[in-house]
């Protein structure tokens, strides 16, 4: 398992109410499963609408993560 940080922004971090916490994990998938548990079906509903991203990069579900990744999860943002 690798020691990871999810970034939170937007409505999830919102629902969060933090932008970072720290998870164990081996999969991008593993992670956010972990975070849908802890943070419930508010956060499972903005999931579903948001880009994930590792280190910088658009990322599938089933990548795996190393120790000191870094996972975001980017809601949509809407402005004028």
């Amino acid at each position: 398992m690798a020691k990871v940080t999810l970034r939170l922004f937007a409505g999830a971090r919102e629902i969060a109410g933090n932008g970072s916490i720290a998870y164990e994990a081996s999969t991008v998938q593993d992670l956010l499963a972990q975070a849908q548990s802890d943070l419930g079906e508010e956060f499972t509903q903005i999931l579903s609408i948001s880009r994930v991203w590792l280190n910088g990069e658009p990322v599938e579900g089933d990548s795996q993560i190393s120790s000191g990744d870094e996972v975001a999860v980017l809601p949509p943002v809407s402005g004028g």
